[in-house]
């Protein structure tokens, strides 16, 4: 009788359980790498939006800030107008990117003289642990709960 060649169904398992164990500890760990991808890719969106109000403002000074994010994109560009400036991408200016909800809010004054825009994570814990929001001020502020008024209570973004 031959003995024939291969590897038995001992060995098999041992292997299949020390892929399982790796990817058990591996898993998590991608998780938060892109969770944190997520919250960087926020802070700068919001970062790209404060720019994109400080050119409107001076591009349309009797507007002002834009009042919505779609008024900062836009799709028709040939001009740009105050309606549609085509500052930002149509994907911040939809008002969803990369996990996050972004909003644009407090827009007072005529012209708009101030404006608050919010960065929330879609799926919390999930696409993100962090809220960001600025102001006219441009400094991005962090916190670890849900921000209703962005104001100096909230801590830099370093």
């Amino acid at each position: 009788m031959q003995k024939q060649k291969g590897f038995s169904l001992i060995e098999l398992l041992i292997v299949v359980a020390i892929i399982l164990i790796i990817a058990s500890i591996a898993i998590p760990n991608l998780l938060a790498v892109r969770r944190n991808a997520h919250e960087a890719a926020a802070a700068e969106a919001i970062r790209t939006i404060n720019a994109a109000q400080i050119s409107y403002n001076s591009t349309y000074p009797t507007v002002g800030f834009a009042g919505t994010l779609s008024a900062l994109g836009g799709a028709n560009c040939a001009p740009p107008s105050s309606s549609s400036a085509c500052l930002i991408d149509n994907q911040i200016a939809s008002g969803t990117k990369n996990g996050y909800t972004f909003t644009l809010a407090g827009v007072t004054g005529t012209p708009a003289a101030t404006y608050r825009i919010i960065a929330s994570p879609t799926v919390p814990n999930q696409t993100g642990v962090r809220y960001f929001c600025s102001s006219p001020d441009g400094a991005v502020r962090v916190s670890m709960s849900a921000i209703s008024a962005c104001d100096g209570s909230l801590t830099p973004l370093q």
